[in-house]
């Protein structure tokens, strides 16, 4: 039982990181009807670019996330305005388009922080918490603990104020949100950076957890837009559910088949996929390209 729920909590602490690469997915999805496949390069400039305040510029942990999350949402305002004309458009363009900016972002990385990668310590004690006999990682409870301030922060956003609710109309119905005087663009650069945002503080949190290297973000792009896909593509609540629900999988998986875990993870995720092609919470309200 111990064994168990330390293994629980390690996967929801890895799930809540792909939860907010899902989420981040979902919400650029939603407004613009666009697959940003470079999302996970996103996410290693932001690991790295949290990693580097905090170990070079000596920045609390949390504070060097909120500013890498700044520079990696200016550095995706550029990118959406470069992916904007292929916004709704065909999905092969999508594809290559975003798999481009994504090659060219693990290249810039590589330039600027070579191509061996780095350790970052942990922000708390390494000594794990003994709650009832159950020895959990304190970070892991640091993760979980920001990633839901993060959520919460998000889903008041979008649900309480006005310019989560014009998101929510673009979502739903470009043409109308523009014909009540929505900035459509507007809309969609805040999505793009918020987006980013959300990729860069899921590459701080997983700092510590994994090795920081340029290709670090292809498995997390992967198992993050896994999660989406998982939770129904574009919601943000299914985003969340597949996000912890890949996490504990993989989690379990890694105990159980070591070496094959990504094989049983994705052989789920297969299956589950093909009982329910929409995803446990699929909307038919988005617009796909």
């Amino acid at each position: 039982m111990q064994v168990f729920l330390q293994t629980l909590v390690g996967g929801l602490s890895f799930g809540a990181v792909y939860a907010l690469v899902a989420m981040g997915f979902s919400i650029v999805y939603r407004t613009m009807g666009l697959v940003n496949f470079a999302h996970g390069q996103v996410v290693m400039v932001g690991a790295y670019a949290a990693s580097t305040f905090y170990m070079s510029s000596r920045l609390p942990f949390v504070l060097a996330i909120i500013v890498a999350m700044v520079v990696t949402g200016l550095i995706a305002l550029v990118m959406e305005r470069v992916l904007r004309p292929l916004e709704n458009k065909d999905f092969d363009l999508m594809l290559i388009g975003t798999i481009g900016f994504g090659v060219v972002l693990e290249s810039l990385a590589t330039i600027i922080w070579g191509a061996t990668g780095r350790a970052v310590p942990t922000p708390v004690g390494s000594q794990p918490l003994d709650v009832f006999g159950v020895r959990i990682r304190t970070y892991s409870l640091v993760v979980l603990g920001i990633a839901a301030v993060a959520t919460v922060l998000l889903l008041i956003f979008l649900q309480r104020t006005k310019r989560g609710a014009a998101m929510q109309a673009v979502a739903m119905d470009h043409e109308a949100a523009t014909a009540v005087g929505i900035h459509v663009g507007r809309s969609n650069a805040i999505a793009f950076a918020i987006g980013a945002g959300l990729a860069a503080l899921a590459g701080g949190l997983v700092g510590p957890l994994l090795y920081v290297s340029p290709t670090m973000g292809g498995a997390l792009g992967i198992k993050g837009f896994a999660a989406a896909i998982l939770g129904g593509f574009g919601n943000i609540t299914g985003a969340i559910v597949g996000g912890l629900a890949i996490g504990i999988l993989d989690s379990f998986a890694a105990g159980w088949f070591q070496g094959y875990s990504d094989l049983v993870v994705f052989l789920v995720f297969t299956v589950i996929v093909m009982v329910k092609p929409t995803g446990l919470f699929g909307e038919r309200t988005v617009s796909r390209a």
